[in-house]
């Protein structure tokens, strides 16, 4: 299965680096990958979904937000806005390189930034999204719950996944202002939601919030025990893509 690394610039003239997993054969739909908050390209149910999908005949991009991974960038300087900037910018790199994308995946909060886009940009017909919050509220409660200095000074530095990260108010601001319910409401595409209730980082409520508020043709498919990144099961990476693949196979062609 063909692997390529590429970068491409995002509206800031950053650099921006992805990979594309390729079908072996005929590639049947295109797809772009956005991850979820402070991971990766290279997280580990993102490479294994993405390479999945490439068995199945399906090409996907995925790669670093500004400032993640082997993307350029500082990000304490970014926010949702520059998340869904950056998003933009690859499906209009992957639509240069390849004719089309037939549906964007995001995952978590990468999954907030999809139905976003989705919702003004006719380049995306169709939409999944794997845990992904109704709102962007809760994830700015979340930051100040792990350090306070966030609010009280305005920056502060926060643990997430091992790894330290600094976190401005700037966004805090952005994730409290922006009003992800109006976003869903105006997406009338195919949008495929998939969620645990065994989910402790984002509560399944947050489906069913989506499911009610989706103005276009939608699925739920309640995942049965999985948790928030799919590390906990073997099969769980089996499902979710084996769920993708089907779906998308009906609705993007």
């Amino acid at each position: 299965m063909p692997t390529e690394r590429i970068t491409f610039e995002n509206h800031s003239g950053l650099s921006l680096a992805g990979i594309i997993e390729r079908p072996e054969g005929e590639t049947r739909l295109t797809a772009v990958w956005a991850h979820c908050f402070t991971c990766t390209k290279d997280l580990k149910a993102s490479v294994k979904i993405s390479r999945a999908l490439a068995e199945a005949g399906i090409a996907v991009l995925r790669f670093d937000f500004t400032g993640l991974g082997g993307s350029k960038g500082d990000f304490s300087e970014t926010n949702f806005q520059t998340n869904i900037q950056d998003l933009d910018a690859a499906v209009h790199w992957m639509v240069e390189q390849t004719g089309r994308v037939d549906f964007v995946i995001g995952h978590s909060l990468g999954g907030a930034a999809a139905m976003s886009l989705a919702v003004h940009l006719d380049l995306i017909p169709a939409v999944v999204t794997l845990a992904s919050p109704s709102d962007t509220f809760h994830l700015a409660d979340v930051l100040v719950g792990l350090n306070p200095k966030i609010e009280t000074e305005g920056v502060g530095d926060v643990v997430i996944g091992g790894i330290t990260h600094t976190i401005k108010m700037q966004m805090l601001d952005t994730l409290r202002s922006y009003d992800l319910h109006a976003s869903v409401t105006g997406l009338q595409k195919p949008h495929l939601i998939l969620h645990s209730p065994a989910d402790k980082t984002v509560d399944y409520s947050h489906a069913l919030k989506l499911f009610q508020s989706t103005g276009g043709p939608k699925s739920l498919v309640t995942l049965n025990g999985s948790d928030h990144l799919l590390v906990n099961r073997k099969e769980d990476i089996e499902e979710v893509t084996n769920l993708i693949a089907a779906w998308a196979l009906q609705w993007c062609r």
